[in-house]
């Protein structure tokens, strides 16, 4: 590969589901203040999907429009990084490549490791156009995250998938050498494949996280990676808003620094998005990073800073620069439509929504349309999903 060509996030679209549910109407609900949900974790809404929508039909939404401006021809790979995945087996990436008619000659694969997947995807793209730059590889985070009724996590519940195009010369972010890297096995959040909503320990995935982030930066400052001072913003995961500003001062403390560090300012454009959609898992902070690139002043020539983490737990510290004439290639239009498109739900629609199960008795069940989105689980048969576009 010619030293001169850099690799890295081509194109970014995003997509969410046909509902929301505002923290508001939450709040009138169950009584709390409203203060809890705005000020103490930083949500205003969250997406909730349709009967007829799941991690596949978000994943196609999003990836839709990368494919009609750049095509198919290039794409060699799809990795399919989620942990709301519905087969044991079979890629949620196959049923997306049929619906967006990708060529036979590809590869696809998912990827699971709780919110972090979908930059294990990203490194991996990278590597694969590193050895081959005329290809292209096609990453997506999606999920959907659910916890029980009236419990503390209900209010960090959301859906969104983020599809990012991954490629030699890229016209967004040219992503860097090194990248942070830190493992530890802890019980802070999970999912046994018999519960439908995840459990989790609140404080101690916390305190998970912000031991993962100190880990992450001590090993990329250790294998030559920017000191802290050149980054004009930091992306975090961010499984409710606050945390990213959390994360943001126990860095700054870490090393030494003054809350007054100009990426402390660029943390509102990251949470953007989030703050609307809620918590998106494997997805969530690329829509902080699409926060970042759609609201900030031009960031042209800039390093950003970007931060994954994963219970259980995995994580990542990376950089990348801001290409210049990135915004020509942005979709601000398209995602701030995706995120007022929602229609807004009543609390009993809402639980009504929350409750449907979808059937495991291998019969014949057409769903009944909901979902106004280009592509839809249209029916269970025999135990196999159907999926129809519109």
């Amino acid at each position: 590969m010619n030293r001169r060509t850099t690799v890295g996030i081509h194109d970014l679209s995003f997509a969410s589901a046909e509902f929301v549910l505002t923290h508001a109407t939450l709040a009138a609900h169950n009584g709390a203040r409203l203060a809890k949900y705005h000020t103490g974790i930083g949500q205003q809404a969250m997406s909730v999907p349709a009967a007829d929508e799941d991690v596949v039909t978000l994943a196609a939404t999003a990836a839709q429009p990368v494919v009609q401006r750049h095509g198919t021809d290039r794409i060699r790979t799809v990795l399919f990084a989620t942990e709301s995945s519905i087969d044991q087996s079979k890629s949620a990436g196959v049923y997306v490549h049929s619906l967006l008619e990708l060529p036979a000659a590809t590869r696809v694969v998912e990827l699971k490791q709780a919110c972090y997947a979908a930059t294990a995807g990203l490194q991996l793209a990278l590597a694969l156009v590193t050895r081959d730059p005329g290809q292209q590889v096609l990453v997506i985070g999606s999920d959907i995250s659910r916890y029980p009724l009236d419990s503390p996590g209900e209010a960090t519940q959301g859906a969104a998938a983020v599809a990012l195009l991954v490629a030699a010369d890229p016209a967004l972010l040219r992503i860097e050498h090194p990248s942070g890297l830190y493992t530890a096995d802890i019980m802070d959040f999970w999912r046994p494949n018999y519960l439908s909503t995840a459990l989790v320990n609140g404080q101690e995935s916390i305190s998970a996280y912000l031991q993962a982030l100190e880990g992450t930066w001590n090993d990329y400052t250790k294998h030559g990676g920017r000191p802290l001072g050149d980054f004009a913003a930091i992306c975090y995961h961010q499984p409710f808003t606050t945390m990213a500003h959390k994360a943001h001062r126990h860095l700054l403390r870490h090393c030494g620094h003054q809350s007054e560090h100009p990426a402390t300012t660029a943390l509102t454009c990251t949470t953007a998005y989030n703050t609307q959609l809620g918590n998106s898992y494997t997805a969530s902070m690329y829509l902080a990073l699409a926060g970042l690139l759609d609201h900030a002043d031009d960031l042209t020539g800039q390093p950003v800073g970007l931060m994954s983490y994963g219970s259980g737990s995995v994580a990542e510290f990376f950089a990348g620069t801001v290409v210049p004439g990135y915004r020509r290639h942005l979709r601000r239009t398209a995602h701030r439509t995706v995120v007022d498109r929602r229609q807004a739900l009543t609390y009993a629609r809402y639980r009504d929504l929350h409750e449907t199960q979808l059937p495991t008795d291998g019969g014949d069940h057409p769903l009944p349309p909901q979902t106004t989105g280009p592509f839809r689980l249209a029916a269970l048969t025999g135990h196999k999903r159907i999926y129809t576009p519109r």
